[in-house]
């Protein structure tokens, strides 16, 4: 053993001094020495399939040869430049790009450097340009970690406890989760149950008039995966045009081809006014953004906000390059081919499973829900645990979501093949069987 290994073990072992423990008693603290398309190879040798990808970062795959070149390339003329201070062809090639596939109008861009980033410059724009004090988020939405991202955050109460108090005027209404609503054969009165909630907020709480953005992600991530009702979004355009209320779409986990589209707008057909993107957007270089329609984005004057890294070129290089990729090598379609494929054989494996509640996903965003066998659905992350565990045993990378991580989330690389699709199915299907058996 060399005395780089040493090192690097006597410091794993040191993790909680080296480490804030919110890091550092993370799962699975693997110990990894680098990754390439669809496998991370630990340090030891072992190669991992990851269906994790980053937590829907590395969409184009761990270090595309494409990414890696327009990166380095960028890096050789200048790594960072402040955006305002100087113009560079990768910040302004790359908004060019981005306005072809935004949806809507939404096609003016503020960058920064990360999705909570993103959210946050949305919220200050939001209310910047309506002169109204208020945002409504939705229960089990998350949105990222700063003070104000933590604030239209309730995925956990977790993620809550300790850090308030939040900025003012935030409130919650109802995301309509079939799985788990009263009425889960039928999409049209889940629907209709959300909206009344909303319809409730208004009325009890604070005027629509007051409102300055309701802030959704079209599918929500760390809450579950949860797929609204299709009609449910466009009904929020409505009320929102109604009332002169913004409608932001949180697409940082959405975005880039994880449903099979550019971006889940696309996927449900509805225009948001402002669109928070990152994670995807340049395959693991730091980088998000806002983008949103002209008139909006021209009232956020000089002195309004601004940023010191956001717009890095090396990061919006990249992200030109993941565009390209997206587009010459067709994922958007393989996204849509081996999602159909994969919920197909997870819909077979639930009829053999009785611990699988649900199983649901657009694209390459696809979650198993696990329940306590002969209860009201009630939730097993224990079942969880254990199927994650048996997985990283067997080589496969995987990750829990939902309130109470009782669902386990599959987001591989966009590039993924047939056969690594089928040998990641054959791993989790044995281990959600071997999980059954021994509970």
């Amino acid at each position: 053993m060399s005395k780089s290994e040493d090192r690097f073990d006597s410091l794993v072992s040191r993790l909680d001094d080296l480490l804030a423990p919110c890091i550092s008693r993370d799962w699975p603290n693997l110990s990894v020495d680098r990754a390439e398309g669809c496998y991370l190879y630990g340090r030891d040798g072992r190669r991992y399939l990851d269906f994790l990808a980053g937590f829907s970062v590395c969409n184009v795959g761990h270090n595309h040869p494409i990414v890696i070149s327009a990166a380095q390339a960028q890096m050789s003329k200048m790594i960072h430049a402040p955006m305002g201070v100087a113009n560079y062809e990768p910040l302004l090639f790359l908004a060019e790009e981005l306005g072809k596939i935004i949806p809507g109008n939404a096609s003016s861009f503020f960058f920064g450097n990360s999705g909570t980033e993103a959210v946050d410059a949305a919220i200050k724009l939001a209310r910047y340009f309506t002169r109204r004090r208020g945002i409504i988020a939705f229960i089990g939405g998350f949105h990222g970690r700063s003070i104000a991202s933590t604030a239209i955050g309730s995925s956990k109460a977790e993620y809550r406890t300790g850090h308030g108090p939040f900025i003012p005027d935030v409130y919650f209404s109802q995301f309509p989760y079939p799985f788990r609503s009263a009425t889960p054969d039928n999409a049209e009165a889940c629907c209709q149950a959300a909206l009344d909630e909303l319809f409730r907020l208004f009325e009890y709480i604070i005027k629509p008039e007051e409102v300055a953005a309701i802030l959704v992600e079209p599918i929500q991530g760390e809450g579950g995966y949860v797929i609204p009702p299709r009609g449910w979004l466009a009904e929020l355009r409505k009320i929102c045009d109604q009332y002169g209320i913004l409608l932001v779409f949180d697409e940082i986990q959405t975005g880039f081809g994880r449903t099979g589209e550019w971006f889940a707008a696309n996927t449900f057909s509805v225009d948001p006014d402002i669109m928070c993107i990152a994670k995807a957007i340049s395959n693991g270089f730091p980088l998000g953004a806002i983008a949103a329609r002209p008139e909006v984005m021209q009232s956020w004057g000089p002195m309004s906000h601004g940023t010191t890294f956001g717009g890095n070129p090396i990061a919006c290089a990249a992200g030109m390059a993941v565009i390209e990729i997206i587009r010459n090598e067709h994922l958007l379609e393989n996204a849509r081919e081996h999602g159909a494929y994969m919920l197909k054989k997870l819909h077979d494996l639930r009829k053999k499973s009785n611990i699988i509640g649900d199983v649901r996903g657009v694209g390459l965003m696809i979650a198993v829900e696990f329940v306590k066998p002969d209860t009201n659905k009630e939730a097993n992350s224990e079942s969880v645990r254990s199927i994650l565990q048996n997985c990283l045993d067997k080589g496969l990378l995987l990750y829990p979501c939902g309130h109470w991580s009782q669902t386990i989330r599959l987001i591989p690389p966009l590039t993924i093949n047939r056969n690594q699709v089928d040998e990641g199915l054959e791993v989790f299907s044995e281990a959600v069987l071997e999980t059954q058996e021994s509970h």
